[in-house]
């Protein structure tokens, strides 16, 4: 019977290790052909076209064969949907911290977990959805736009922050806890006073990891605002381009291998950004806990 079980543990142990390999693996050849395929595209050309440099930033002048436009609409829409999520998300970790009891924290977690599972294929037919309901109802003239893609972006990316701001607060020591206490600090002085500076970096990760996955995302844009050949963006209530919208329709609408290469090499610039954003959420959230319990 022992005999059984070590032979057991031993196959079990190196399936395993087999699994592990065979999915590093995976990840290597798909980073390695796309490296292959898009890094023969990296250059001025990609990202500006024919378009100089400068005017093509400054809108002088349209970028109709370049990536600019839609990084600038990526950009936009990060960092409107990071605006719009920052409070809300980092209130809610706060609630679920330090305010909740065990049954509502119970229902707001189970909330936060729908939420976050929910694909973003519904989001965005929720987005377009609610547009059609108000141009029924209050806002005839209503339309997909910047605005709606970064509210439903926003929605996406609350569960992540609100549940890294909740993790940074409870790695907090009890003993900073106790200290702001004993100096007479109320609650709410307490928090915005010692937890939340002692809790930044860890917040700082949750934002981080947010802004990567708003960045990635081609669902909801696609139903709620992103077009091809749209420009800069020219305001919040207009149509916009999106990297990974791009990267969507060159692949499903190139004509000329030298378009699909460019479409290879806007995958590969939108892998390595997601990347970045992944491994500074990784080495801000590894120095928060070795703050707190490496004892530095």
């Amino acid at each position: 019977m022992i005999f059984f079980r070590q032979i057991t543990r031993f196959g079990l142990s190196w399936l395993l290790r087999c699994l592990g390999l065979l999915l590093v693996s995976t990840i290597c050849g798909l980073m390695l052909f796309l490296l292959t395929r898009g890094a023969p595209a990296l250059g001025r050309e990609l990202f500006f076209g024919t378009t100089p440099v400068w005017e093509a930033i400054t809108g002088a002048k349209p970028v109709w064969d370049g990536l600019w436009p839609a990084c600038a609409g990526t950009i936009c829409l990060v960092i409107l949907s990071v605006l719009i999520v920052l409070f809300p998300g980092i209130g809610c970790g706060i609630y679920l911290a330090e305010f909740s009891h065990k049954r509502s924290a119970r229902f707001v977690r189970l909330s936060l977990d729908i939420l976050a599972g929910t694909p973003s294929i519904v989001m965005g037919l929720f987005g377009f959805t609610l547009i059609l309901f108000l141009r029924h109802t209050f806002f005839p003239s209503a339309n997909t736009s910047l605005i709606l893609a970064a509210c439903c972006l926003a929605l996406l990316i609350l569960p992540a922050l609100a549940i890294t701001t909740c993790q940074a607060l409870e790695s907090v020591p009890s003993s900073i806890k106790l200290a702001a206490t004993a100096m007479g600090f109320s609650k709410s002085q307490s928090i915005f006073h010692v937890l939340l500076p002692a809790a930044r970096q860890g917040i700082n990760a949750g934002i981080i990891l947010a802004i990567g996955r708003a960045a990635e995302d081609t669902a909801v844009v696609m139903l709620t605002g992103a077009v091809a050949n749209a420009g800069l963006p020219g305001g919040l209530g207009v149509k916009f381009e999106a990297l990974s919208f791009s990267i969507f329709y060159t692949a499903a609408q190139y004509q000329s291998q030298e378009e699909l290469v460019r479409g290879f090499g806007a995958a590969l610039v939108l892998l390595t950004l997601s990347g970045i954003m992944l491994a500074l959420s990784s080495l801000v959230e590894n120095r928060f806990r070795l703050r707190w319990q490496g004892g530095i």
